[in-house]
């Protein structure tokens, strides 16, 4: 983590895009545009592998780079990536370290022709598939699990008669939280993990079909959403349109509720559920449960309601339409710092903090605040916004968390620390509150979740330990 606040902060692992268009069109601007809108989901590294379904077979042209998307491409080598299918990432490491080597797509020739390959989430049985490899005398050359997965399928392709059922037959094998796309040079093959843990829709623009992490990314295309990819469904696209293996789709499901209430773009739809409305009903749970739990003058005492940017904002909106208080923007966000802000000691760290978020003196003076952010992670950064509050006059700061206490890590794609790491994991939320320096401090309630995302099955394991893949 470079600075504070990416120390504290729970991440995503990746963003997925892939799209296939009529033979003549270029697809690589759309990509690009698929991924500016996905970055949010990683920033360490982005890729784009392409493909000409008229060519010659194994012609995959691919550019990757460490960096963000607007820093890894240009004009001449987006103009370099010529063809009518593709497939793009954005990354976070978790599994695997932060280096080009990790970097997608993964682009591989092999005895049947040719694959690119992107992925977000987490194969959890990827040490044991890949010592297997190893054993076959395949050759690893990354740490990643994307790249068992890519030999996985090489495998089963030889001994499989389409890409699809190689496809297929790899995920029988894995187990974990996945989205995959997957590039052959005359189709585009999407799968989802069965319990639906990672999000991945199917979306269309004109005569092209897309396939992304997230609806906001087929929107950025000037595309529209068709629908999600069920969990456990397997798609591929032709020329001649989509087929949808459902051969492993099951009946217990288990979708991330952090994509609702962090990883999400605001103005995606992942399962059927907008991510502005469950954020907002979240704070709106929030506030009913303090309308019950707190002293009758409670809202009383609260002058304005606020966010932390850029995910505590829809919930605090939510929160301040229940009690009928003000919403305000109470920081500045310097967005032109990001991840390059690198520095190596604790005291510069917090240095960071002061200049990603300015608090506004002219609003917060005199003020009682009620303050909302996604998640205490380790405590730091919410115990620095709080000071700097306070500097700035601020009377007093109420902080209220549109999650649950984080009390164990994710072995499925999402950068959870540690137990040992998790502020709440060994303090009750009396001593939180204390160490973070805010006047009252509360959590959303799992069984909030009901509320947030209606009877939506979610996945809450770093929050009450169930697992649902072991």
């Amino acid at each position: 983590m470079n600075d504070l606040m990416e120390y504290d902060r729970i991440h995503e692992e990746c963003g997925v895009f892939g799209i296939y268009a009529p033979v003549g069109e270029n697809v690589s601007k759309d990509i690009y545009y698929g991924l500016l809108a996905l970055q949010h989901r990683g920033q360490e590294s982005a890729g784009i592998s392409v493909s000409d379904t008229a060519g010659p077979k194994g012609n995959i042209e691919t550019v990757k780079e460490m960096g963000l998307v607007s820093e890894v491409f240009t004009e001449e080598n987006l103009d370099r990536l010529r063809g009518n299918i593709g497939v793009g990432h954005v990354r976070y490491s978790t599994t695997g370290g932060s280096s080009l080597n990790n970097a997608q797509p993964i682009a591989m020739n092999y005895i049947k022709g040719s694959l690119a390959l992107v992925h977000n989430g987490n194969i959890v049985n990827a040490d044991r598939i890949k010592q297997e490899q190893m054993y076959r005398g395949q050759a690893h050359f990354s740490s990643s699990d994307s790249e068992v997965l890519a030999y996985e399928i090489i495998s089963e392709r030889v001994r499989s008669d389409s890409i699809e059922k190689a496809v297929s037959g790899a995920a029988l094998k894995l187990k974990g939280g996945y989205a995959v796309i997957v590039m052959s040079p005359r189709k585009l093959i999407a799968m989802r993990d069965p319990f639906g843990i990672k999000p991945l829709v199917l979306g269309k623009k004109g005569a092209a079909y897309i396939l992304a992490s997230e609806s906001a990314a087929i929107e950025a295309t000037g595309g529209e959403l068709i629908r999600d990819v069920l969990p456990g469904e397997v798609i591929t696209i032709t020329r001649e349109g989509i087929q949808s293996d459902r051969a492993l789709c099951q009946e217990k499901k288990a979708h991330c509720a952090f994509e609702y209430i962090y990883f999400a773009r605001p103005d995606s739809v992942i399962d059927g559920i907008s991510v502005y409305d469950a954020r907002f009903r979240a704070g709106q749970a929030l506030a009913k449960r303090d309308l019950c739990t707190q002293p009758a003058d409670f809202a009383d005492r609260i002058d304005l309601v606020a966010g932390v940017p850029d995910s505590g904002l829809v919930a605090a909106e939510g929160y301040a339409h229940v009690l009928g208080k003000p919403y305000a923007s109470v920081f500045h966000k310097n967005s032109y710092i990001g991840r390059s802000f690198i520095k190596p000691t604790d005291q510069e760290r917090k240095n960071a903090v002061h200049m990603k978020l300015r608090p506004l003196k002219t609003v917060v003076s005199g003020k009682r605040i009620l303050l909302i952010d996604d998640s205490i992670v380790r405590g730091t950064t919410m115990s620095e916004i709080i000071k700097e509050l306070k500097r700035a006059g601020a009377r007093e700061v109420h902080v209220r968390i549109s999650s649950p206490p984080f009390l164990h890590p994710c072995f499925y794609g999402t950068d959870v620390p540690s137990t040992h790491q998790l502020i709440a994991s060994a303090h009750s939320s009396g001593e939180v509150c204390r160490q973070i320096g805010a006047d009252s401090l509360a959590y959303l309630q799992i069984e909030d979740f009901d509320h947030m995302a209606g009877e939506l099955p979610l996945c809450k394991a770093c929050f009450d330990g169930k697992y649902p893949v072991q």
